[in-house]
């Protein structure tokens, strides 16, 4: 079995199951059209603590801080004291740490699937501190032969543009090259977390509105020059140092996406959670150079269909933290 094969049946063990639920499906996967802040805000939501797995609703106040049941505080303490604020991925591109803790997830000042605000428990995990771009994407067309993203056509872009983003990838482009490399799609939660930190932020750099410093976004579409380069924008990065996690391009997760999926942890905590079981859309964050900043809010939801290319999506990849002896 040659790699080609090797990375198709990986990604195949993965989705194929919730695949042929969601492509059975003939409803139209159109995006959202933009809008505009709803003009009142709605009350706060009720405090719901995400407590790791292992405890219960009537735990002790005092007990809320423990981490997972595998290992408890202590090891996670341990495993946060080994693991390095920033590594270097397989793929060559450097990846940022993401300690495990709870945040804020979602919004009530915005569309109707960013609510109800909830709080998520999340292991520490790596993201990728850039997104994937044409250069690191085109060794994993050449190296399992792979129908080559349409923006390659020229043979021009992975060289010319090399440390621009990788677009016009499908979901099943971004997991393939995520599982090549020894990584994955981070899940929606962990890609808000990357995103927000814990202090509720709206954008990544915090709570004023976007500025050509920060991110890209307001563009027509048009040719690469649209898409910037990785790294131009460090005025933008979030809390963990993740750049480009506001405009530019669209990213994939690994969710399947529910209008209401939300609605599951209202009176219940949220522990690294992991979206519905199948569906007929993926989750897709950030906004791209075409949007307003209403859409590159760290809270807001849009989907894509799994297997179509779009010029304003690309993704980057995560990882676990290995677990220490």
């Amino acid at each position: 079995m040659d790699v080609r094969q090797i990375v198709t049946a990986c990604i195949a063990g993965v989705v194929t199951l919730s695949l042929q639920a969601g492509f059975a499906a003939t409803e139209s996967l159109a995006a959202k059209p933009e809008s505009a802040p709803p003009t009142s805000l709605k009350s706060d939501p009720p405090s719901v603590s995400a407590r790791p797995p292992g405890s219960t609703i009537d735990s002790k106040a005092g007990e809320r801080s423990k981490s997972p049941a595998n290992g408890g505080a202590a090891y996670q303490l341990t495993v946060l004291a080994a693991a390095s604020p920033e590594i270097m991925g397989k793929d060559g591109a450097p990846m940022v740490l993401v300690p495990a803790g709870e945040f804020v997830m979602g919004s009530d000042k915005g569309d109707e699937d960013e609510a109800p605000v909830h709080r998520v428990y999340l292991n520490a995990f790596y993201i990728d501190k850039f997104e994937v771009t044409n250069g690191r994407f085109a060794k994993y067309v050449e190296a399992i032969q792979s129908e080559p993203p349409w923006g390659f056509t020229d043979k021009e872009t992975p060289v010319v543009h090399a440390e621009r983003p990788v677009r016009w990838v499908n979901w099943m482009d971004a997991m393939g090259f995520c599982l090549w490399i020894g990584k994955r799609l981070p899940t929606e939660a962990e890609w808000e977390k990357a995103a927000r930190g814990t202090d509720e932020r709206v954008y990544p750099w915090g709570n004023d509105p976007p500025t050509p410093v920060h991110a890209v976004y307001g563009l027509k579409e048009g040719g690469a020059e649209t898409v910037s380069v990785i790294g131009n924008h460090h005025m933008g990065q979030s809390p963990y140092g993740v750049q480009d996690l506001a405009g530019n391009l669209y990213e994939w997760v690994m969710d399947w996406y529910a209008e209401d999926f939300y609605s599951s942890f209202i009176n219940s905590p949220a522990i690294n959670p992991r979206g519905p079981n199948e569906g007929t859309s993926k989750v897709q964050r950030g906004g791209s150079y075409i949007n307003t900043p209403y859409r590159l809010r760290s809270s807001f939801r849009t989907k894509g269909d799994p297997t179509e290319h779009d010029p304003n999506v690309g993704f980057r990849c995560a990882q676990d933290v290995q677990k220490q002896p």
